[in-house]
Order: structure tokens, then C-alpha cells, then sequence
């Protein structure tokens, strides 16, 4: 998790459509921040604890603010400003660009760029983008599908059958994200997103047929670029000496980035249907999250204790 990711801004640009008022030639500017900054109070000459590595946005408070003050002292704040040496400055709501922070901006080296979105609009959208395209990750052998808007990363030794049950997942409607390697993004505290490298999406290997392309095959619905991951479900060969939990009374979870994320483990041998277990998994992973736990309330009827546990799996594979 330590890893430090970045993205070009020449990217940030094409995303989000951004006008180019400045550009720095021969220079590759890389984000690592996914924070930004209204540098209001900074204008004001206040430049104690001031993170260089955060893109600058100007809005109408900005900019109504450098009009009050004279050609003189708007020349020295913003020059000291971009002496900071700020990755780039974002101007929104297409205002003017004031001919002080042109000369400010080719003196340092600082990207100008325009937007016609509000400010805050344009500040959540941000945020949110580099939240996703900056996020701690990690890449693991699995697959993962979306059943009932859950998306269930599917884990085991190769030839346990993953790659099948999601075949047959998605002929039932369901979507596929990712086969044989997903990547996995910690975007939030509490969130886990889940894709495909580009290179190998919508693809799926098939021992004894071979090498099929989803998208192709059952259409754009089956589908997905990114989903987040609500349940992780190992598949494993049966093991006629090992006790599997039955009643579903034990709350197991495994740690990934530091997330906590529902496990369960599924025992795999001939004559068991694994896409509609699947499928009961999902709704059933749905149900808990909502409150509801089927094993509880049979216990309860049965006039039996009710005692819920916890465990967490550190899985090797994490």
C-alpha cells in the first residue's frame, strides 16, 4: 500500500474535456495527491503548510478577490503563489485569465488550464477521479462477477472451476468484470473496487475449448468495466474430512488493503451447481447487509440461543 501511484495531468486534460491555456513544454507533469486546494487564504500571502503537490483550483471567490487588488500587488501575490511550483492551476466557470497569472505561470513552469464546470461540481468530480485513478491496489488470480448487483470475487486453485461458473453466471443474466487476474482498488475507507487489465478484458480462458471474448460472445450486457466487491467466495475441492459450516451462524471475513470484506468458503465436487449457489450467496450477502440473517431467526424459532461469532481469514493470497 505504500506503493505511490500517479497520473498524468495530460490525462486529467482528455478526461475531463479541460481547456489548455498554458502548458509547460518538454515537461510530464504526474499527480500523486488526490487532494486539491482553493487556495483562497493563500492569496492573501498566507503560505505556511501548503501541500505543492495538490492541483490549485480558481473560482469565483478567487477570482472576484484578485480584482480588488491593485496591477502591483496582484503581480507580487501571485507570483509568490506559483513559486510554490504547484503541479497546475484549474480555472473554473470559464473565467477570465488574468495576464498576471500568465506571466507568473511561464515563469515557474505551472500548467493553466479552464473549465466551463462550476466550481464545486468540478472540485467533487476531482476528487472523486483521483480517488479511483490513485487508490492503493493489488492484483490477484481470481474472477470476479456482479449477481444481483453484488460483486462476488471468486477465489481458488487453478482448475477448481471459477472460470465455468462465471460462464454460467453470465448466461443467466448475470456480469462478468474481470477472469484470471483482477485488480483490486482500496477508493475509499471502506470500499473495494474491482476491474480487469485492459489488456485481458472481457476475456476468459475455457480448458479444452480455449481462449472466448464475453463482450462477443453474449453481448454488451454481460458485461462490466469496474464493480465494487461486497463478498469474496472461495471455492475449494471437497474434502470429505473437513467440517463446513452449515448453518452460516459465523460471520468470517477476510482483510484486504486493510478493508474487511464477507467470506465464505464453498466445497466444489460433481452434481453441485455452483452459478445458483452463487446466486443464493449474493442475495443472502444482500440480506445480511440489510439485517437479516435466515440462520438466526431458525435458531430463534427453535427456541435455541442465538450466539453470533466473528472471524477474520488472513489469507496467504492477500
Amino acid at each position: 500500500m505504500s506503493t505511490p501511484f500517479t497520473v498524468p495531468l495530460s490525462k486529467i486534460i482528455k478526461d475531463f474535456g479541460l481547456e489548455t491555456i498554458y502548458l509547460p513544454e518538454g515537461k510530464e507533469i504526474l499527480l500523486q495527491s488526490t487532494d486539491v486546494n482553493r487556495p483562497g487564504l493563500n492569496l492573501t500571502g498566507f503560505l505556511e503548510h501548503f501541500d505543492k503537490t495538490r492541483i490549485q483550483i480558481f473560482g469565483l471567490s478567487e477570482n472576484s478577490y484578485l480584482e480588488t487588488l491593485s496591477h502591483e500587488v496582484r503581480k507580487k501575490r501571485l507570483d509568490d503563489f506559483f513559486a510554490l511550483n504547484f503541479p497546475a492551476l484549474v480555472i473554473s466557470r470559464g473565467l477570465e485569465v488574468f495576464e498576471e497569472i500568465m506571466d507568473a505561470a511561464k515563469a515557474n513552469g505551472v500548467a493553466v488550464l479552464r473549465t466551463n464546470d462550476t466550481t464545486s461540481g468540478f472540485l467533487s468530480g476531482l476528487i472523486s477521479y483521483l480517488n479511483v485513478e490513485l487508490a492503493p491496489r493489488i492484483t490477484r488470480h481470481g474472477v470476479l462477477i456482479e449477481a444481483y448487483g453484488e460483486g462476488v470475487l471468486l477465489l481458488g486453485e487453478s482448475g477448481v472451476g471459477k472460470s465455468e461458473t462465471a460462464i454460467e453466471l453470465v448466461k443467466r443474466g448475470h456480469r462478468l468484470i474481470a477472469d484470471d487476474a483482477v485488480e483490486i482498488r482500496r477508493v475509499s475507507n471502506r470500499t473495494l473496487v474491482g476491474s480487469s487489465p485492459e489488456n485481458i478484458r472481457h476475456f476468459l480462458e475455457l480448458r479444452g475449448v480455449g481462449i472466448i471474448n464475453a463482450r462477443r460472445l453474449f453481448g454488451m450486457g454481460s458485461v462490466k468495466i469496474t464493480e465494487k466487491i461486497d463478498m469474496i467466495v472461495k471455492l475449494e475441492l471437497w474434502d470429505p474430512d473437513k467440517t463446513y459450516d452449515r448453518m452460516g451462524m459465523e460471520n468470517e471475513y477476510a482483510t484486504i488493503l486493510g478493508i474487511q470484506v464477507p467470506c465464505i468458503t464453498i466445497p466444489v465436487k460433481p452434481g453441485r451447481n455452483l452459478a445458483i449457489i452463487l446466486e443464493v450467496a449474493a442475495m443472502n450477502n444482500r440480506q445480511k447487509k440489510m439485517g437479516y440473517n435466515a440462520a438466526q431467526e431458525l435458531m430463534h424459532n427453535l427456541g435455541m440461543p442465538v450466539e453470533e461469532t466473528t472471524s477474520i481469514k488472513n489469507w496467504d493470497i492477500f
